[in-house]
């Protein structure tokens, strides 16, 4: 049997008689990328909030771990290893990136923040920027940064809300390269909410399709790839 760093079971998230989220499972396991594609108002950016506690569940179950957290607040599941980014950063602007990474790794309760904030700057090569203000940054490095502050703390499962919005094609290919290589260097797990076909078909390990708050179909991106109902409702001739 799997060990799954992250399961979500048959959550439902209901406004009234809106289901925005309708009996979604997903899993991840340790040091895999599984990205999630649907058009706009499909509920993937609400299954994050539901998996993160940003949400109370309607009906369902979220174990991080293999331990129960559906309980939990978002700060205590930040604090057991899950953390997520947003479309809109949250870094902040008038501040420097090594001020703010260590900032974020104190806040964190981290024993070493300053070799937390290290080694989260060298894993995402913004040492040369340490010392620079946000603002001054380009936007794929602020992306970057914005990145780094959801890994302080070491986190075992990484959720991101379109983290490559916005980005020129270069800058998206190179962030994707920074998630890849985290899975294996630092053994963290990704849930990916994701635009740029590209880079979800290009980096995940599994892809999963939502429309209308449901999974139309999940597997190996081959294999979602080439099936016609995502083709036809999602891909086009990107596929």
């Amino acid at each position: 049997m799997t060990d799954y760093v992250l399961q979500a079971d048959d959550v439902a998230i209901h406004y009234g008689g809106v289901k925005a989220v309708d009996g979604v499972s997903l899993t991840l396991e340790r040091g895999q990328i599984r990205g999630l594609i649907g058009p706009n108002g499909a509920g993937k950016s609400t299954v994050i909030d539901a998996i993160t506690g940003r949400v109370r569940l309607t009906r369902g179950k979220v174990q991080l771990g293999g331990q129960d957290v559906t309980e939990l607040g978002p700060t205590a599941r930040r604090l057991r290893g899950l953390s997520r980014s947003f479309q809109r950063t949250s870094i902040f602007g008038q501040m420097s990136v090594r001020k703010q990474v260590e900032l974020a790794s104190h806040k964190m309760g981290v024993a070493d923040s300053n070799a937390d904030a290290d080694a989260v700057l060298k894993e995402l090569d913004l040492m040369p920027m340490a010392h620079v203000i946000a603002d001054d940054l380009g936007y794929g490095e602020q992306r970057r940064l914005d990145l780094a502050l959801a890994l302080v703390g070491r986190p075992s499962v990484l959720l991101l809300d379109e983290p490559m919005a916005g980005l020129s094609v270069k800058e998206s290919m190179d962030l994707a390269k920074h998630l890849k290589a985290l899975t294996s260097r630092w053994d963290v797990s990704v849930l990916l909410v994701e635009h740029d076909m590209d880079v979800v078909f290009g980096i995940s390990d599994v892809v999963t399709v939502f429309e209308l708050g449901r999974v139309i179909a999940s597997g190996e991106p081959a294999a979602v790839r080439a099936d016609p109902r995502v083709r036809e409702a999602y891909l086009g001739s990107a596929a």
